[in-house]
This record gives structure tokens, sequence and C-alpha cells, in this order.
């Protein structure tokens, strides 16, 4: 991991409109993610982590805000301009039996991408690619010619790292993509995603609400409560030091594979507090990397 900034995200907002109403799905959120990092990204459904991902991408269009990557500011960025940075910017979707499309076999799935970023080969040449591919994330060159609901899982979500790894990209945000498989390729995934990293240097926005998995793979991690980051810290200090009253009870949270001290598990009840103007408190540094909100 270097210290050069790769994505510079400056008090994101996305807000959706419902009748009357405005819901702050990101409501002011800033963060940075060095070059060859993993920055993990947690919260319970609902505070709005996948909504940052997805703003990052521009599959939605963010209501205020600022997002740079490799110093370009793409917030203003029509679909002429952001197409080269949509090849270095590449998703991994949480759901594997939605996010490939059925009619297509392996081949033609990987080789998509590559057709509407204009990396052309010839016929040969692209089997042997998407072949070498499949091997990188633990698949084989007979299943080249299979459909999806011929695989597992945990196989389709292979298939589709493998998908995103075929333009080439430097920033790939993995929007919950264990979430839907069984935890016994949960770490599977998760180490693999951790060799490919190191294979091609890449650098990864980790969103999950499996706290445990995010502490494994990350090296920074952000806390979100209601459209809002409350804390940002190394990993290991975020765990080992909470100073945020909903991280604390976030990480009191995770499950323990012992019923005698699982009952012990707090529920996750906490409010921000404001002051008294009802203002929401910002993020303060506390200790070298170590981020909190509170008042």
């Amino acid at each position: 991991m270097s210290e050069q900034i790769m994505v510079d995200v400056r008090d994101l907002k996305k807000h959706f409109k419902k009748g009357s109403e405005v819901l702050k799905a990101v409501d002011g959120v800033s963060f940075q993610i060095r070059k060859g990092e993993t920055f993990g990204l947690v919260g319970e459904s609902g505070s709005g982590k996948s909504t940052v991902g997805r703003c990052l991408i521009r599959l939605y269009d963010y209501t205020g805000g600022e997002v740079y990557f490799d110093g370009q500011n793409l917030s203003n960025f029509g679909d002429k301009q952001l197409k080269p940075y949509r090849r270095r910017i590449q998703t991994i979707f949480q759901d594997p039996y939605s996010s490939l499309n059925p009619g297509m076999n392996v081949l033609e799935l990987i080789g998509e991408p590559m057709d509407i970023h204009g990396i052309h080969m010839k016929a040969n040449e692209r089997k042997e690619f998407v072949a070498g591919l499949l091997k990188k994330v633990g698949l084989k060159e007979e299943h080249l010619y299979r459909y999806p609901h011929e695989f597992s899982g945990g196989q389709r979500q292979r298939i589709s790292i493998a998908r995103a790894l075929s333009v080439r990209p430097d920033f790939v945000v993995c929007d919950e993509p264990i979430s839907a498989l069984d935890v016994s390729v949960q770490a599977q995934v998760v180490n693999m995603l951790e060799d490919l990293q190191a294979e091609f240097g890449l650098t990864y926005l980790f969103i999950a609400h499996d706290l445990s998995m995010v502490r494994h793979i990350s090296d920074r991690i952000g806390v979100m409560y209601k459209g809002r980051l409350v804390e940002v810290a190394e990993s290991d200090e975020l765990y080992d030091n909470p100073l945020h009253p909903y991280t604390k009870a976030l990480l009191s949270s995770i499950p323990i594979p012992d019923p005698r001290t699982a009952s012990q598990n707090m529920a996750i009840k906490y409010e921000v507090p404001t002051a008294g103007d009802g203002a929401v408190p910002e993020l303060r540094e506390v200790s070298p990397g170590h981020f909190v909100a509170d008042h």
C-alpha cells in the first residue's frame, strides 16, 4: 500500500425524494482510499454504505459533494468523459444470481466488458485469456461454455470477479460480495480477493455488514450510521479500541459461537446525539489515524 490517494470522497450526499419527504441516504460523507489499500465500509442495513459505493461508480448521480479519482474530479463528467474511468473502476455486486445474464455462457459473460471497453483480441487469444482468469479465481477451462444456472452461488461469484478483472481495473467496489454465499465459501472468496489484490495491485472498497470478515480483509474501516460516518480507524485499532458508542454496539452484536455467552450480546440500540442546536457531530481526529464523530 502506498501513500498515494486513489479515491478522495468529499462531503458526498445522496438524497432520495419519496413524495413530499426527502430520504438522506448519504448525508455528508468524506474519506480517502490509498492506492493498494482495502477500505472497509460497515454498518447496518439502511446505513447508506451501498449507496456510497453506487455513487462512486456513478450508478447513482449524487445530490452533492465531489469524488476524485487519481486526482480527477469525476463529479460533473458526462458519459463520454466517464468511459475510460468506468474501465478502471469495476464492481462486484452482492447477488451472483442476478448479476449474470442467464442467456450467456462464461466466455461471453467475461468477454462482454472487454467488448464494451474496446479490448479486442483474436478468438483463440480471448479464449486463452479468459481461461487464465478462470484459473486465477479457482475455476477450470472446461467451465468456459457453461451457463450461470450450472454453477453454485460461490462459483457464480467467482465468475463475477473474473468478469470485473477482465478489463484490468485499478479500483474495485466490492458491494457485499460474500453476504449471499454460504459461510463455508465466504472465507475462500475473501482469501481469493486478497490474492488477486496482491497479484494485480488492486485497490478495494469493501462494503459489508459481516464485521469479522471486514476486519480480516481491510486495512482501514469506516463505520456508517444513518448516512454518516461516525468512526474511521485502522482495522485492528477500531476493533481493539472502539470509541464511538454506535461502533461499540455494532461490535458487541457480532455472533459468538458459544451458546453460554451468545445471549449476552447487546442488541444494536443507539441514537446519534445532537448538540443543543440540533447539529450532527463532525469527525475529529482523536489519535493518529483514528477519527470519531461524537459530542
